[in-house]
């Protein structure tokens, strides 16, 4: 009884040591998320073991769990979030895995949540719980919503799979924010979930699917700032910029006969974080539509101009 007693206490003192050696923390980048949202959470750890140490050499050495503050709900888990991958990390230096934990938990009920990591260390036979990280799944007010067929998924000339596009406005900090949802025509699967980004109380999103059952949006984000979006099927996001107001029109989407959607009025605004990304101009940052569809001067112009000038010059 003293044997297993003193046995115990070892271990108790060895799992101390080992944890105030290496340390785990979670790290997220938002507190509050839609369900279903992309959910990365970041884990840290620190190495001050004074021995280099292996991680990610088998598929169990990182694991979440996820418990709901409300004790009648449990949080189901599908399967281990994906981890492999090996890397080395040397003592006083720092690593951070960033794995997104939506696809594998039911995330789907409003709440407030809890996650911890739990990383093990082979070498040691060891096991390093981080400390839980609370988050809050919120409900979204549904501005808009679309069905669309997806190309290219019709088999023998039927018809093809059909899903939804859906904008939803959320309150994160205190600010009014939009997102796109595309999920299966039932919404019981969720394809992805993502923030555009601030949305103007007063303003009105305006959202077309193009004849590719692509989504066009074009949201007001200030008194004359606008954002563009173009959404793939998949959820994923094709093309992001930023359009003003000018002295004489402002932005809106237009839809010709051929279903091609594009921005007209205002100007475009080059900014950091365009998608596809563009070299801003040292110059001027903004460029309007008869600015971009102009030819660049060439160089022969160029010299003949500088030509030109001293001709007159010697004239004079």
């Amino acid at each position: 009884m003293k044997l297993c007693r003193l046995l115990s206490v070892l271990l108790s003192v060895w799992s101390y040591c080992a944890s105030a050696q290496v340390s785990v923390e979670l790290v997220l980048d938002q507190e509050q998320y839609l369900p279903n949202e992309t959910l990365i959470v970041g884990v840290r750890i620190t190495n001050l073991s004074g021995q280099t140490l292996k991680f990610g050499d088998t598929s169990d050495w990182l694991q979440f769990s996820v418990e709901a503050r409300d004790q009648n709900f449990v949080v189901s888990k599908d399967q281990e979030p994906a981890t492999e991958g090996e890397f080395i990390l040397e003592s006083s230096k720092v690593a951070t895995r960033n794995v997104d934990i939506a696809p594998y938990f039911n995330l789907s009920r409003v709440g407030r949540y809890r996650v911890t990591a739990t990383v093990k260390i082979n070498q040691w036979n060891q096991a390093i719980v981080s400390q839980p990280k609370a988050f809050d799944i919120i409900s979204g007010v549904r501005l808009w919503e679309q069905a669309f067929g997806v190309p290219g998924t019709e088999v023998g000339g039927g018809q093809p799979e059909f899903r939804k596009y859906i904008l939803q406005k959320a309150t994160y900090l205190k600010q009014l924010r939009l997102y796109v949802r595309v999920t299966d025509m039932t919404e019981v699967k969720t394809f992805r979930v993502f923030p555009i980004e601030k949305v103007l109380s007063f303003s009105k999103p305006e959202a077309f699917v193009d004849k590719n059952s692509n989504l066009h949006l074009l949201n007001q984000v200030g008194p004359r700032s606008f954002i563009y979006c173009v959404v793939g099927t998949e959820g994923q996001l094709l093309v992001r910029q930023r359009h003003d107001y000018t002295q004489i029109s402002r932005p809106i989407l237009k839809v010709d006969p051929s279903g091609t959607v594009r921005v007209i009025g205002g100007a475009r605004r080059l900014a950091v974080d365009d998608v596809p990304f563009m070299a801003m101009p040292q110059t001027n940052a903004l460029e309007s539509t008869v600015a971009t569809n102009s030819p660049p001067p060439s160089s022969s112009s160029d010299a003949a101009t500088k030509k030109d000038k001293k001709t007159r010059q010697k004239k004079k």
